[in-house]
C-alpha cells in the first residue's frame, strides 16, 4: 500500500533518509520548545525505520508520531491512509479537511461537556458545603455517586482525569467522619465510602510508581473497612496490597497479603474470592512455586462457579473480577513458569481478544495491555518474533498518560525476553528492546 506518509514524501522530494532527516529533527525541535518534553530534541530515527514509514512496513512511536503530525499537518489515521491515485490528491486532501472540521466539532462538544461536568461539581460542592453543619442525606447522597462514577471510570480513563476528583472526595470522606455529626448508619456508609475512595488512591499512587504512599493508602482503606465491619472491603484491602507487592518485585510479600485475604474472604461468594487466589498465583509464579499456582488456579475456577454478584460487584469497575480477567491472571501465572505451550498461547489470544473492545463493561486498558503483553511473551517462547511484535505494538502506541506502573514493568518484561530470544539480533528485536526502553513517561499514569 502507498500511504499518503509516502506521497508527501515522494512529492517533497524528501524520501531519501539524508534529506528526510533534518527536516525530522527540526520539526522535533519546534515542538519540544512549544510542547515538551525536552527528549523530543534527541529524536532520531534510524534509516532503517525511516524505511519502515515510507513503505508502510512499520508505524512510528508515540513521540515520533507527534513529531510527524507536527512536520507534514495530518494526523497519524491519515498519513497511514492510501494515497489518492494521480490526480485526486487536492480531493482526497479536502476529504482530509471535511473531516478535520468534523473533528472540530467534536472537540468544540468535549469541551462543552467539561464545561458542564465542572458545572455540576460546582453545584455539588454547594449543596455538600451547605450541609457543613450536618450530615444530610444529599451529602450522603452526592458522595455515594462519585464513589460509583469514580469506581467505573477508573479503568477506563486516564488517571490524570480523575485524581484531583477522588483525592476531593476521599477528603470530603474524612471531613464528614471527623466532624463527629454522622449518626451511627450514616458512619458506616462514610466508612464504606472512605474505604473505597482509600483503595482508589491507594491503586492511583502505585500506578504513579509510588509504593509507599499506595501502601499507607491501602492501609487506610483497610481500617476504614474493619471500622465499618464490611468483610469485602477488608479482603479487597489485602488483595491491594498484594497487588502493590507483586509489581513492586515484592512476590513473597504480595503471596502472604492474597494468602491473608483469602482467609479473611472465606464466608464471601462475590468476585473478590476468585481475585484473591489469582493474585496467589500470580505471586507464587514469581516465586517459582509451581504447586501454589496449580492449586491456587484450580481453587479460583471452583469458586468462579459458585459466585453471587454481591454489593462490590454492583459497585462494578476496580471492584469486581470479571471472568475474563480472571483468565488474563491465569495467562500471566503460566507465563511467568515461561510456560507457552498451545493450551497457553489459545488462552493468552481469548484474553487479549476479550480486552479487545473498549465498549465492553469489563474492558480496563491495563487489562488490555496486560493481556497483549502475555501474549507476546508466549509467542516469543514459541520463537515468533514477528507476533510477539505485533501483539505488544498496541501497548508501545499507548499515550504517555496511560503508561502506568504495571504496564511499564509489563512491557519490560518483553523487552527482557527479547535479550534472551535466539532471535535477539534481529532488527525487529533490536528496534523493540529500543522502543521500550524509551517506553516509560516522565510521570507514569499523569501528563508528562
Amino acid at each position: 500500500m502507498r500511504t499518503l506518509l509516502r506521497h508527501l514524501l515522494d512529492e517533497r522530494e524528501w524520501h531519501d533518509y539524508d534529506v528526510f532527516l533534518p527536516r525530522f529533527q527540526q520539526a522535533a525541535r519546534e515542538l519540544a520548545e512549544r510542547e515538551g518534553p525536552d527528549s523530543l530534541v534527541r529524536l532520531e530515527p534510524a534509516k532503517r525505520t525511516f524505511q519502515g514509514w515510507y513503505y508502510g512496513d512499520r508505524r512510528p512511536n508515540v513521540d515520533a508520531r507527534r513529531v510527524l503530525v507536527h512536520l507534514l499537518g495530518h494526523t497519524i489515521r491519515q498519513l497511514w491512509t492510501p494515497a489518492p491515485e494521480d490526480g485526486g490528491a487536492q480531493e482526497a486532501l479536502s476529504q482530509f479537511d471535511t473531516a478535520a472540521a468534523h473533528a472540530e466539532s467534536g472537540v468544540e462538544l468535549n469541551e462543552m461537556r467539561r464545561t458542564g461536568a465542572m458545572a455540576a461539581r460546582r453545584a455539588m460542592d454547594f449543596a455538600m458545603g451547605a450541609e457543613r453543619g450536618q450530615v444530610g442525606e444529599d451529602t450522603l447522597g452526592f458522595l455515594g455517586d462519585e464513589v460509583g462514577r469514580l469506581a467505573e471510570a477508573y479503568p477506563k480513563a486516564p488517571l490524570s482525569e480523575i485524581w484531583d476528583d477522588l483525592a476531593q472526595s476521599q477528603e470530603e470522606a474524612f471531613r464528614l467522619l471527623d466532624s463527629g455529626r454522622a449518626r451511627p448508619s450514616q458512619s458506616r456508609d462514610l466508612l464504606f465510602m472512605a474505604s473505597a475512595l482509600s483503595f482508589m488512591m491507594a491503586k492511583g499512587s502505585h500506578d504513579i510508581g509510588d509504593p509507599k504512599a499506595a501502601m499507607i493508602q491501602a492501609r487506610t482503606a483497610s481500617f476504614c473497612a474493619r471500622q465499618a465491619e464490611h468483610t469485602g472491603l477488608m479482603a479487597m484491602a489485602d488483595g491491594l496490597k498484594s497487588l502493590i507487592s507483586y509489581w513492586a518485585g515484592r512476590p513473597q510479600d504480595a503471596l502472604h497479603y492474597a494468602q491473608q485475604g483469602t482467609a479473611v474472604a472465606e464466608v464471601l461468594r462475590g468476585t473478590v474470592s476468585p481475585w484473591l487466589h489469582g493474585l496467589q498465583a500470580r505471586a507464587a509464579a514469581l516465586l517459582g512455586d509451581h504447586e501454589t499456582v496449580r492449586a491456587a488456579n484450580e481453587r479460583a475456577l471452583t469458586l468462579r462457579e459458585q459466585v453471587v454478584p454481591d454489593e462490590l460487584d454492583e459497585l462494578g469497575g476496580l471492584f469486581t473480577y470479571p471472568e475474563i480477567k480472571q483468565r488474563y491472571y491465569s495467562v500471566e501465572a503460566a507465563v511467568l513458569l515461561g510456560q507457552g505451550d498451545a493450551s497457553v498461547a489459545r488462552a493468552a489470544e481469548e484474553a487479549a481478544d476479550g480486552f479487545s473492545d473498549p465498549s465492553d463493561p469489563n474492558w480496563a486498558f491495563g487489562d488490555q495491555a496486560g493481556a497483549q503483553c502475555n501474549l507476546a511473551l508466549v509467542r516469543l517462547y514459541g520463537d515468533d518474533l514477528d507476533g510477539a511484535a505485533e501483539a505488544v505494538r498496541p501497548v508501545l502506541d499507548l499515550a504517555p498518560t496511560h503508561r502506568n506502573n504495571g504496564i511499564v514493568v509489563s512491557a519490560d518484561r518483553v523487552r527482557a525476553a527479547l535479550t534472551r530470544s535466539p532471535a535477539c539480533d534481529a532488527v525487529v528485536a533490536q528496534d523493540l528492546r529500543a522502543e521500550i526502553e524509551m517506553y516509560r513517561p516522565l510521570r507514569s499514569a499523569l501528563p508528562s
